[in-house]
């Protein structure tokens, strides 16, 4: 099991609007995200500062790295993208966070 840790950044004011879109999940993005290894992804928000953290766990055998290709979390980029910080194609702007500590 590989565990990944990254941070977006919400725009202000947006907070309950992002967590009402991920109470309302899309089932064929769920279902997409188990497809390819992601079993386990919490997200957190810092709400002093709009920042979003994830954490995923994902199988030894995970293809994760293929889902921006998916029509379906290219649709779910677009949704998100005027809530959110995004690149030019309105995938996120994510910073990957370096684990330092874990323990079981």
């Amino acid at each position: 099991m590989k565990r990944v840790a990254f941070k977006m950044k919400l725009k202000a004011g947006f907070e309950d609007e992002y967590k009402k879109r991920h109470d309302q999940i899309w089932p064929e993005l769920a279902q997409e995200l188990s497809n390819t290894g992601v079993n386990d992804y919490s997200i957190f928000l810092d709400v002093e500062t709009s920042t979003l953290f994830a954490v995923q766990k994902l199988t030894d055998s995970n293809t994760s790295d293929k889902l921006p290709q998916t029509e379906i979390v290219r649709k779910w980029w677009d949704y998100m993208s005027g809530i959110m910080e995004v690149n030019p194609d309105n995938s996120p702007v994510v910073i990957e966070l370096k684990e330092v500590f874990h323990q079981y």
